[in-house]
């Protein structure tokens, strides 16, 4: 699964994998949604926690209910 992309991801590689915005990958990132890594003023994004975030259960389907 997403062999192309690399073990350590970027906002804007999450967003692309993903598909959605970058306002809502930060939105993951910053909730702690998807867990990440911050080094300096980046964050690294292992790609095994955000195949987590896909098989789980605990979507964040609640931003978009009301």
């Amino acid at each position: 699964m997403f062999t192309s992309y690399p073990d350590l991801l970027t906002i804007v590689q999450l967003k692309e994998m993903l598909r959605i915005g970058i306002t809502f990958a930060y939105i993951l990132v910053k909730d702690n949604t998807i867990r990440v890594l911050k080094i300096g003023r980046e964050y690294k994004i292992p790609k095994a926690n955000v195949i987590s975030y896909l098989i789980s259960e605990n979507k964040t389907t609640d931003y978009f209910s009301s």
